[in-house]
Formats: C-alpha cells, structure tokens, sequence
C-alpha cells in the first residue's frame, strides 16, 4: 500500500503545484469490498467543486496511462478538501495551527489520558504545548512529538 500512496504522491504533486494548490494527504484504503484512493487538497481560502473535479480529472488520466498500472486492483478515486478538521502531517502545518484548537492522540497515556484537545500555543522538533482547558482552569501541557500518534484541527464546542 504505501507504493501505491508514494506512487500517486508522485503523479499528483505536480499537478497540485501546477494549479497552486496544496497537497495535504493521501490515502489508500478498503472498506467493504471497495478500494479508495483519497487526494485531499486545499489553498488559503479553502478549495472548491470545480478545483477538485480538475485534480481528479487530471489525476486519473496520469494514473491511466501508466504501464505497468500502479494499482491493479480496481478502486474509486476521491479527491476533495481535507474538511474542518484538517490533520497535521506536515511541520508547515504544525506551525500554521500555533493559536488553533487541536485534538491530538497518544500511543500511550499521559497522565490518564490518551486524547487530548486544547490551544497549541508553541512547537518545536521535539515537542509541542498545550493549552488545556479543565472545567474553568487553564493548563498548559507539553507533550514529546514521537509520543503522538495524530494531530488534526479540531472545533471548539
């Protein structure tokens, strides 16, 4: 699977560039007995319809042509934004959500818990804090980068 995702990133980083918009994740997954490669995509300002449908478009007749096929199996191709709640993958994201609220997930607990959502208010190779917000107390939390297991935006309720 991860040949067909370095595969795709390939065919599909330049074209993103080529239209000036950013590449945020992609996917490759079975659910069900179906096949999907998911490209997620998105720009300052957010992405739209006809941006998406020209990705995929230009996508599928690049992954058309290639000889030997890089993926066998048949699959469906969904390209669209990556949604509110956009992960952090990249270090450009990490330092684009100092002062967002995001949730992130542990490999492990700390402190009894494995989930953990609040203000990132600062970053670094090695870490990341928090600002956690408990009943009606503010508490700033650090947590080591190798330790989390995702990291997204997340919207405040």
């Amino acid at each position: 699977m991860s040949s067909v995702i370095e595969t795709v990133q390939d065919v599909v980083t330049p074209i993103v560039s080529d239209l000036h918009v950013e590449l945020v994740d992609i996917e490759f997954v079975k659910e069900g007995k179906s096949w999907y490669l998911r490209v997620y995509i998105d720009k300052p300002g957010g992405i739209d319809i006809e941006e998406c449908a020209l990705v995929s478009e230009k996508v599928s007749e690049q992954l058309d042509a290639m000889d030997p096929d890089p993926i066998p199996q048949a699959y469906f191709l969904e390209v669209s934004s990556p949604g509110a709640e956009r992960p952090l993958k990249k270090e450009a994201d990490y330092q684009r959500a100092i002062g967002d609220y995001i949730h992130i997930s542990l490999y492990q607990p700390v402190a009894g818990a494995k989930i953990y959502e609040g203000t990132l208010k600062s970053i670094s190779v090695d870490e990341l804090t928090l600002d956690i917000k408990i009943k009606t107390r503010h508490k700033e939390m650090t947590f080591d980068r190798k330790k989390i297991a995702q990291a997204r935006l997340a919207i405040e309720f």
